[in-house]
């Protein structure tokens, strides 16, 4: 879906599950694309669902891109999509078409956080995204997470087994394993530390303000923290500075708005807080190695 080659963004509100779980579905790549397909949005185009949307491969690939950073679902490895990121499919015309059907085999998995309890939400830390993508189990975390997806896509299907308050609790109980299980893989989440709160609370104040200042010095002082403070919880989150992290999320919003919508270099520069064209066309083919306009040339062309 495009208007005048201006790539779109569908948003896709959690389908509704007449007959099952509230809150859940279990599905597989057909069965996402014909959700998609019901919202007027074809397979490869970016869509923001509003859950969580995991998806996992048994055979196979599915490549996908997350908020512009193109990744391949391999087999045994898992893509957790966070309520608001861009998502897309790329290149699934075999999947979904059903024209090589033993070559994929995939399951996705659509929650909304409210199914969960609040403990398992604050230890899963459902709203932060993960920093690897897609995550891949180590050899001994393999086995629990595929036992985990095995029993629940069974249960889930068991709709005649047991009262349908008892099955949602079951399945309910079960995603809630899962979820701890993925959380807890290398690239999931980074160990709790001390800075972790520290880090959380940037990463908010961050994501409030990064339009109006791009100085670890003005966030240190409204947190209440020194820069060095804030650069010690960021690298110990995700291994990145704290300037590095304000950075990301300026070339993130400055690759969406060059990509989604027709504002010119000084606009989108003016819209993120830089002084002037030329202030941003430097950070950004400094950040990216393009200029702006490169950027969104080549990225149009390529379908990102």
């Amino acid at each position: 879906m495009s208007r005048i080659g201006q790539p779109e963004v569908v948003e896709f509100p959690f389908p509704a599950t007449p007959g099952g779980p509230p809150g859940v579905e279990v599905t597989d790549i057909a069965g996402l694309v014909a959700r998609l397909r019901r919202l007027g949005a074809e397979a490869g185009d970016r869509v923001r669902p509003g859950f969580h949307l995991l998806l996992t491969v048994r055979r196979g690939s599915v490549p996908c891109a997350v908020d512009l950073t193109d990744c391949t679902v391999t087999e045994g490895s898992w893509l957790w999509v966070r309520p608001g990121q861009v998502f897309r499919l790329r290149g699934t015309a075999a999947p979904v078409d059903a024209t090589a059907p033993d070559e994929v085999a995939a399951t996705v998995i659509l929650f909304q956080a409210s199914l969960l309890d609040a403990a398992t939400v604050a230890e899963a830390r459902l709203d932060r995204r993960a920093w690897r993508l897609p995550l891949t189990p180590v050899p001994e975390a393999r086995a629990p997470v595929e036992g985990t997806l095995e029993l629940l896509e069974s249960e889930y299907h068991r709709l005649r087994d047991l009262p349908l308050e008892t099955h949602v609790e079951v399945v309910r109980h079960l995603l809630a394993v899962l979820v701890l299980r993925l959380s807890h893989l290398p690239g999931g989440q980074r160990r709790r530390a001390a800075g972790d709160e520290t880090f959380r609370r940037f990463q908010a104040a961050v994501e409030q303000g990064f339009t109006r200042s791009h100085r670890v010095e003005d966030y240190a002082a409204r947190l209440g923290y020194s820069v060095r403070s804030l650069t010690r919880a960021s690298n110990a989150a995700v291994g990145r500075g704290a300037k590095a992290v304000i950075d990301d999320r300026l070339v993130l919003e400055a690759k969406r708005l060059l990509l989604h919508t027709e504002l010119s270099a000084g606009a989108v520069g003016d819209r993120l807080g830089f002084t002037g064209t030329t202030v941003f066309t430097r950070f950004f083919r400094h950040r990216t190695g393009e200029t702006p306009a490169g950027f969104r040339r080549r990225a149009r062309a390529h379908g990102e």
